[in-house]
């Protein structure tokens, strides 16, 4: 019995073993396209996965303490553009409203680091894209301005289920005060 391979002669035996060996590569060229979205991977076709970041998806009530006051406003979490990103959408409850931010928050595989693309109603001169590492539960972002850094610390207390966004000012000397401090909390 002779052997039949990808390059045998044409008989009956040697067209299938040709057709079997055309269909497993194609089926090798396909194979890494089909598997790309759930590999771990920047650009088109990657998903951001993060088990923290994930549990901020979903409906919130916001508690703000600024210079003074409380103020009260509501979050809204969802995945967008392909889950590259988990975009939240604050906006305060007074009517009108006096503040409103749409966060993009993605990730950054090559690098390992968060992304926060912050666009709120005070323009786009204040607009901002803030890089961060995780330590545990807690995700610093620093936004680079003009006048300094600014910093927005996202804490998960899963014990909780709380988040706290504590969001801070940095001097010329390094020194930080107290912007904000958010404490946000499931909506029934």
């Amino acid at each position: 019995m002779r052997s039949v391979g990808c390059s045998g002669s044409p008989s009956v035996a040697a067209e299938l073993m040709h057709r079997r060996c055309f269909l497993l590569a194609a089926a090798a060229l396909l194979f890494p396209a089909s598997t790309l979205a759930q590999q771990l991977v920047d650009g088109r076709g990657g998903r951001f996965e993060d088990e923290l970041i994930s549990k901020l998806e979903g409906e919130w009530l916001v508690t703000r303490e600024i210079r003074g006051t409380t103020v009260q406003n509501t979050l809204s979490a969802a995945w967008v553009l392909s889950h590259q990103f988990l975009q939240l959408h604050m906006k305060d409850t007074a009517h009108p409203s006096r503040y409103e931010a749409i966060v993009l928050i993605g990730y950054i595989y090559a690098t390992g680091e968060y992304v926060a693309h912050w666009t709120d109603s005070f323009g786009g001169k204040f607009s901002a894209m803030g890089k961060g590492k995780r330590v545990g539960n807690t995700v610093e972002f620093r936004f680079e301005y003009a006048d300094g850094p600014f910093f927005n610390t996202f804490s998960w207390n899963p014990d909780a289920d709380v988040w706290q966004m504590r969001l801070e000012n940095q001097d010329t000397q390094g020194k930080r005060s107290l912007f904000a401090l958010d404490t946000v909390r499931r909506a029934k």
